[in-house]
């Protein structure tokens, strides 16, 4: 037993020993419906384009308001999740996020979507880290982060592949009805969740903050977390670019990253297989190495073969060291509230990096780029060393 998981018992507060892969799966489904959108962001992008005729910036506008909103409203979860019941509020959120994608189909004017997408955001964020917020306190958190790496690597790369074909043939609105459809299918699997999970947020059912003694910890693996989504998405965010760059064919360019997003999967299912029977430290120094040097191989990305399996690493890696990073988080307060902040400040760090990668690639300096990832994602493992070994020493004392 952890010590947060000892001080969660001393007061009264029970963390869910569930250990069910099928648990996991639904609470994955629950959280990706809260941000499916940002999983198909560049299929959303492309349907406005093609679909309603919107502008490169209109359709970016409508995109990153969505995105914005969520960052928001996973701030907004950090301050709320204690004092609710995690079901009731689910409710209500998915019910209110239908409406708003049934609202959108309806919508043709760019910056009244983009205002749409933006409240959208806010609501799916909240419900995002409601949903954190809870698998915190189920019996593996880096297994449950884990299903939903694979959750989102797997449906992302199913939507991106087929909804840019749907939409010539039914319209920019197919993209916001299948985004209400996963919100139903989210809704209606709540069902299935034991009755046990329901008393979250409950007056006997909260823990108090980390102790000061865990905090440095705490900032650690926060930390840890923000510069590791800044890192990697900093150069994602410009990877077709960069293979244009390096003169690659569009047609590869495409096809590697398909591969990678389903081959990324793997990382994930690691965790899920491995859980922390390992420790942490141990299984995300292999996988930092295993990050930081294929980050470093974009920089002969005029390869096409180590362009593909830089690509394919990275993908691996990062759906490796996400759930790890979480779990190590939750391991830490296990009222979830830590959980949800970690939401925020992934989200946080994905806005972060392709900002300050754009800014850096007015003059096109790709390597200056990889070298700066390289260097942000080397402080991120510092972070993550120190952060593990302090959490598996507790463990182990426990």
């Amino acid at each position: 037993m952890t010590q947060a998981q000892m001080q969660a018992h001393a007061e009264g507060v029970g963390v869910v020993r569930h250990d069910r892969l099928w648990l996991y799966l639904l609470f994955a489904l629950l959280a990706t419906a809260g941000f499916f959108y940002i999983n198909i962001m560049s299929a959303i992008v492309d349907g406005l384009i093609t679909g309603l005729g919107f502008s490169n910036a209109e359709a970016g506008l409508v995109g990153s308001a969505n995105i914005y909103g969520a960052s928001f409203g996973s701030l907004c979860a950090v301050f709320i999740v204690r004092h609710i019941r995690w079901r009731p509020a689910l409710l209500a959120l998915f019910l209110v996020m239908m409406s708003l994608d049934l609202a959108s189909t309806l919508i043709h004017a760019p910056v009244l979507l983009a205002a749409v997408r933006g409240v959208h955001g806010v609501i799916a964020g909240m419900s995002v880290g409601i949903v954190y917020s809870v698998m915190a306190r189920l019996h593996s958190p880096d297994r449950a982060f884990g299903v939903l790496l694979v959750l989102q690597f797997a449906l992302g790369g199913l939507g991106v592949m087929l909804l840019p074909q749907l939409v010539p043939q039914f319209g920019a609105r197919i993209l916001f009805m299948v985004l209400a459809g996963l919100t139903l299918l989210a809704l209606v699997s709540m069902l299935a969740v034991p009755k046990s999970l329901t008393g979250n947020g409950t007056k006997d059912d909260r823990a108090e903050a980390p102790t000061r003694y865990l905090r440095p910890v705490v900032l650690l693996s926060l930390l840890a977390l923000f510069l590791f989504q800044a890192g990697n998405m900093a150069l994602a965010a410009f990877i077709i670019r960069l293979g244009e760059h390096a003169q690659l064919e569009r047609g590869f360019i495409g096809d590697a990253l398909g591969w990678a997003t389903w081959l990324g999967t793997a990382g994930a299912v690691l965790v899920i297989v491995m859980g922390a029977r390992f420790g942490r430290l141990r299984p995300l120094f292999a996988a930092f190495l295993l990050t930081l040097v294929g980050t470093a191989g974009f920089l002969w990305s005029s390869n096409p073969l180590v362009f593909l399996i830089a690509n394919i690493g990275t993908a691996i890696t990062w759906s490796f060291v996400v759930p790890y990073l979480f779990g190590m988080i939750s391991q830490l307060d296990s009222s979830g509230r830590l959980a949800t902040l970690g939401g925020f400040v992934s989200k946080c760090g994905l806005a972060s990096g392709p900002l300050l990668a754009g800014l850096l690639l007015r003059s096109d300096n790709f390597d200056l780029l990889i070298w700066l990832s390289v260097l942000v994602l080397a402080v991120s493992a510092m972070a993550a060393f120190m952060a593990a070994q302090r959490i598996d020493q507790q463990e182990v004392s426990a």
